[in-house]
């Protein structure tokens, strides 16, 4: 893809929604796969009482939208603003307490993990069948649409194609608790190919010797796949 297509791909426009601010892509088809759409509102007319505390709308008890599911309630049960990356929003914005708890468990993701997977981890990668395997640098793209692959070959896989993501674990630590990712097994669909594509993603060592980056990595995956799939399913 030359630099002026990326451009025209990853570029951007600030919109104005009854829900707020949002700066999203110039086209559609180039937003992010862990993007959710806006919610359509429940009408006024339709709610009478807030759908949390069944309180009555009146003059005094006014009623509001909660931008990420667009339901009715009162602001005593809808006051809450909170960052909402997923839908674009460039402020907070007002949710329900349901919808603000799983936005804040959400930021972990868009404020951390997300950096580890842009950042990339080293890994011992296996496509298909192939006996023979290749040290790769693993990571996201900077417009998340892609899982870059880089060793003395290069692949690009589109997350939005990817359909099956398998964590591998090994073992179990002492005293319980979970266990460890060793590596990742990745089903996708490759444009104009039929049938489903595998690779085998195998924790390996970095500059230092140590495989915490790959297996942080790992993890930070396997977060993005849970949103992948609750986009999918919206």
């Amino acid at each position: 893809m030359s630099s002026e297509v990326a451009a025209r791909c990853d570029a951007k426009k600030l919109v104005r929604s009854p829900s707020g601010l949002r700066m999203v892509p110039e086209h559609r088809a180039f937003g992010s796969p862990f993007g959710l759409e806006e919610p359509q509102w429940v009408p006024d007319k339709e709610c009478p009482r807030c759908m949390q505390c069944d309180a009555k709308f009146d003059f005094l008890t006014r009623k509001h939208h909660c931008r990420r599911c667009g339901k009715c309630f009162c602001d005593k049960c809808c006051g809450q603003k909170v960052a909402l990356p997923r839908m674009c929003f460039v402020d907070p914005v007002r949710q329900c307490s349901a919808c603000a708890l799983v936005s804040r468990k959400e930021a972990e993701f868009f404020d951390k993990q997300l950096r580890v997977l842009l950042s990339g981890a080293t890994f011992l990668v296996t496509f298909g069948n192939s006996e023979k395997s290749e040290t790769m640098v693993c990571r996201l793209s900077n417009n998340q649409r892609y899982l870059l692959l880089d060793g003395d070959s290069h692949h690009e896989i589109e997350v939005a194609h990817i359909s099956t993501v398998q964590t591998l674990t090994e073992g179990f630590p002492t005293g319980g608790g979970n266990a460890r990712a060793t590596g990742m097994s990745l089903q996708y669909s490759v444009p104009g190919s039929e049938g489903m594509s595998q690779l085998k993603l195998t924790a390996g060592e970095d500059a230092n010797g140590s495989r915490r980056p790959s297996t942080v990595w790992l993890v930070a995956m396997h977060k993005a796949a849970k949103l992948l799939c609750e986009s999918r399913d919206q």
